[in-house]
């Protein structure tokens, strides 16, 4: 790894790192926020899964998370949302299929396999790196996301029991297979003709298989201009209903789809993360 940037902030350091990705077969970036840390213990770590169009810079420059992070102790990392560069296949008419759209699954369908494994690279890969580079506790790691990293961030939470302890999210693509976004994205990575495949990346189709008791937080915004088409936050309460899963599901007036929504309520998000993992 490389790193190719570094600022202090709010006592801590926020850094960017480069490496070379097996997973994806490309050179990837992420951002690292460590806070102080003087007694040398490992931290809890939260990792943030972006949106489409958006790498690990939106998160990072946009939600105003690291004060929060720094007085709670928290590691929080944001990687990128695909496999970038210019070996790297891509649908240059599309901005929510190929790059800045990986939607946080291993695609078999080709050209997109050779390098869109975001699962592996983000639950397996990545976690390594940071694991092995930084103080990370390993067993006390959370996970949340925007929009399709909403979405990634509640199937792999799903997904990965033993990996993530809580999840939350802003504005998530909770029932992929049924609105626009998620099904041109399935059709293109896992392929059209075997829908139980897509399953196994539907949010509201892991909780009804894989319910806990760790309440899961979800904040949407009612001016969101997605929220009918692509979104559907109901849809994930009622499967959460019929699971018995615990759900906070926020909905505020007045608030869109925008990093300005997302950085008003970081800090309820990083309190409810650290609920389950402080000591």
């Amino acid at each position: 790894m490389e790193k190719i940037e570094s600022h202090n902030c709010f006592n801590g350091e926020l850094q960017v790192w480069e490496h070379e990705s097996s997973a994806l077969n490309c050179t990837m970036k992420f951002s690292i926020f460590l806070p102080d840390n003087p007694s040398g213990k490992t931290l809890p770590c939260i990792t943030f899964l972006s949106g489409l169009t958006c790498t690990h810079e939106n998160f990072t420059t946009k939600a105003g998370a690291y004060r929060k992070a720094a007085e709670l102790g928290i590691i929080v990392v944001a990687p990128d949302t695909s496999p970038r560069g210019d070996d790297v296949p891509d649908d240059a008419d599309s901005y929510d299929f190929g790059k800045g759209a990986g939607f946080y699954l291993n695609a078999v369908q080709q050209p997109w396999a050779k390098h869109y494994q975001m699962e592996n690279y983000i639950t397996d890969e990545l976690n390594t790196l940071i694991a092995d580079h930084f103080a990370v506790n390993a067993k006390r790691q959370s996970i949340m996301g925007h929009s399709m990293g909403g979405h990634g961030a509640l199937t792999l939470y799903f997904k990965h029991p033993d990996l993530y302890t809580s999840v939350s999210a802003f504005s998530p693509i909770v029932a992929p297979t049924q609105v626009p976004w998620g099904q041109k994205a399935f059709t293109g990575y896992l392929g059209g003709d075997d829908r139980t495949l897509w399953k196994q990346h539907d949010a509201c189709e892991l909780v009804r298989k894989n319910a806990d008791d760790t309440e899961i937080l979800i904040d949407q915004g009612l001016a969101d201009n997605f929220l009918k088409e692509q979104l559907k936050p109901e849809l994930f309460e009622a499967a959460c209903d019929e699971s018995g899963q615990k759900l906070r599901l926020r909905l505020h007036e007045g608030y869109d789809h925008s990093y300005f929504f997302i950085s008003t309520f970081i800090d309820d998000h990083l309190d409810h993360h650290y609920h389950y993992l402080k000591d």
